[in-house]
């Protein structure tokens, strides 16, 4: 069979049912063709299960156009880790320098006592 136009009565005999069509101004029904779809990064800290806030979900070839402000976000670790595991490695920076200073300063004492 040859079907003179492609109608929504005819749409159902034609081979490529899956896309879906849409109704032009002209009054024609053309398919439409989708892109795949892109997904924001995850966090390199490999703990969190979510993709970073602030970075938009793109395919590679259209993130490598995108501005350096629509890539990352403005802080330390900013598009590669999320927040949370920022601030906690901060933290956990801290309160390792201060574990070393109290070391330090334990072991200054101990000398002093051991002067006497």
């Amino acid at each position: 069979n040859t079907y003179c136009c492609f109608t929504l009565q005819n749409a159902e005999l034609f081979p490529i049912l899956s896309l879906p069509r849409s109704r032009t101004p002209g009054n024609r029904i053309v398919y439409l063709y989708t892109k795949k779809v892109g997904k924001a990064p995850k966090s390199a800290c490999g703990v969190c299960p979510g993709r970073l806030r602030g970075v938009r979900a793109v395919r590679p070839k259209v993130l490598m156009r995108l501005s350096k402000t629509k890539k990352h976000v403005s802080r330390a670790y900013g598009g590669s880790m999320c927040a949370k595991c920022v601030r906690d490695r901060i933290k956990r920076a801290f309160l390792i320098e201060e574990q070393k200073i109290v070391v330090k300063v334990l072991k200054a004492q101990a000398q002093s006592q051991k002067a006497k």
